[in-house]
């Protein structure tokens, strides 16, 4: 994965003050205990109790590459993406985009994506956002369609030839060993057909992490955390999208991030539909 300094998951920021952290030494034995141990509630306690230890590690540019090795659990345990977000942000911000996607968000991307210029697929994924196939099979389901076709149309996002932000394929194995060179975060899913996901991952670093949620919001909640967890840099052919998420849902470093006229304008929009 590549990295670059700046605002948004690439700034450094102060580590806020959590109880019960370990003095480094503690750290190291806890860690070698942490690794050997198959119960998820003490994993996910030590990750906790190692947090501020973590934070130097990931923002060092010589050493960032090994955060995974130092805690391979991270690549085995659900909910260590969700729990370093919350300690980083807040609760209440972690929970910002499950919590109003349905009750805010979706309702008016829908209706904006209405007054886009119409095509073939924005057409398609309306109805799957709207469960209107006439056949009743759906291409994605409702809450991922209605996310791509206003935010990555809008956006501008699905007009460039640039490789997918969700990606598919026959064998998990046969994929990771096909990527070459660096690659921001995507996800990676596993299923029958696009309307059938039964499980998502994310890849960083030729490495699967295994998605803590099983519907495709949450999917994309845990993706968008993941850069900020491991402090890495937005994929260039994505970044309006990620600053979209990470400034007007979850309201993340607002005043410092630069936006793009488009970003301001979906915004803009939303708030006054």
């Amino acid at each position: 994965m590549q990295t670059a300094r700046g605002g948004g998951p690439r700034q450094e920021r102060e580590v806020p003050q959590i109880g019960g952290q370990l003095d480094d030494e503690r750290c190291k034995e806890v860690i070698s205990f942490m690794n050997q141990s198959s119960d998820g509630k003490i994993i996910i306690q030590k990750m906790k109790d190692t947090f501020e230890y973590r934070q130097p590690l990931i923002h060092n540019p010589d050493e960032s590459h090994t955060v995974l090795s130092v805690f391979p659990r991270l690549l085995d345990t659900k909910g260590l993406i969700h729990q370093d977000f919350s300690l980083l942000f807040g609760p209440e911000t972690s929970a910002k985009l499950l919590g109003k996607w349905h009750t805010v968000y979706k309702c008016k991307v829908i209706r904006e994506a209405e007054s886009l210029t119409n095509t073939t697929v924005l057409q398609s994924l309306l109805r799957s956002a709207r469960n209107q196939h006439d056949d009743g099979c759906p291409e994605w389901d409702s809450d991922i369609a209605s996310f791509y076709s206003c935010i990555s149309y809008h956006l501008s996002l699905l007009k460039r030839k640039h490789r997918r932000s969700v990606q598919s394929c026959r064998s998990q194995d046969e994929h990771i060993e096909n990527q070459e060179g660096h690659q921001q975060p995507y996800l990676l899913v596993s299923g029958t057909c696009k309307q059938a996901i039964s499980m998502y991952y994310i890849v960083i670093d030729k490495k699967l992490i295994p998605c803590q949620g099983t519907k495709s919001m949450a999917a994309v909640d845990e993706l968008f955390k993941v850069h900020f967890v491991f402090s890495v840099s937005y994929d260039a052919a994505l970044n309006n999208m990620y600053t979209f998420l990470q400034t007007t849902v979850y309201g993340v470093d607002v005043d410092a991030t630069k936006e793009s006229p488009k970003v301001k304008e979906l915004r803009a929009k939303l708030n006054r539909s």
